[in-house]
């Protein structure tokens, strides 16, 4: 295994080292996978797979954006925050226009890209099944929570980022950090106990 430094992968990478590529996409591709998959619980295997090729494309294209800032996986997961909601859009618009699909990327999946490695199914089919029914409710909640609050909530929690992290990648001081995920995390509860309760909610826009 290559002993090079994150930051001389990312270098050369920007000078056009396809090992460099190979290495930087075996060390994140898995976990991409798994952030992908908390992010939609009605994405599958193969829908997490298509989303992360989407992700690792927009790097190669972008990774001269990139200025070290934060953490690379921190600025990978806000890619893929990006890429699995509009792909939940797409997948949403393909069921209104009839049941039109997305065009997959199969083909310009990186090579020897490792498989994604989704949490364990260890727990029976009882336990599995509330668990899903229960993320189905919390993800709906997310949902109608709204920006900015669902992009801070799913960077904490879902990508478990720092306060410093979050400071850096969301472009603000710790405190407004630490304010700002409180009123969020409230405004969740609110919406959650409305949606796990069964009512509807009509949601308006977040601004804290």
């Amino acid at each position: 295994m290559s002993s090079r430094s994150e930051a001389e992968l990312i270098a050369g990478c920007r000078q056009g080292d396809p090992e460099a590529w190979d290495e930087l996409f075996d060390r994140h591709y898995a976990a991409t996978g798994r952030f992908i998959f908390q992010l939609g619980h009605q994405f599958t295997r193969e829908d997490a797979d298509e989303i992360c090729q989407e992700v690792f494309l927009s790097v190669i294209k972008n990774i001269g954006l990139f200025q070290g800032h934060s953490q690379f996986q921190t600025w990978l997961f806000r890619i893929a925050v990006n890429k699995a909601r509009d792909y939940r859009q797409r997948q949403q618009a393909a069921k209104r226009g009839g049941g039109q699909t997305t065009v997959s990327l199969q083909a310009e999946r990186p090579d020897d890209a490792p498989a994604l490695d989704p949490a364990s199914s260890a727990p029976g089919p009882d336990s599995e099944l509330m668990t899903a029914e229960r993320a189905a409710l919390l993800h709906q909640a997310l949902e109608q929570l709204g920006e900015p609050c669902r992009e801070i909530i799913e960077l904490r929690y879902f990508g478990d980022l720092s306060y410093e992290e979050l400071s850096r990648e969301l472009d603000l001081n710790p405190k407004t950090v630490s304010s700002r995920l409180s009123k969020c995390l409230d405004r969740l509860e609110s919406i959650a106990q409305t949606v796990f309760s069964g009512e509807k909610f009509t949601a308006t826009p977040s601004n804290p």
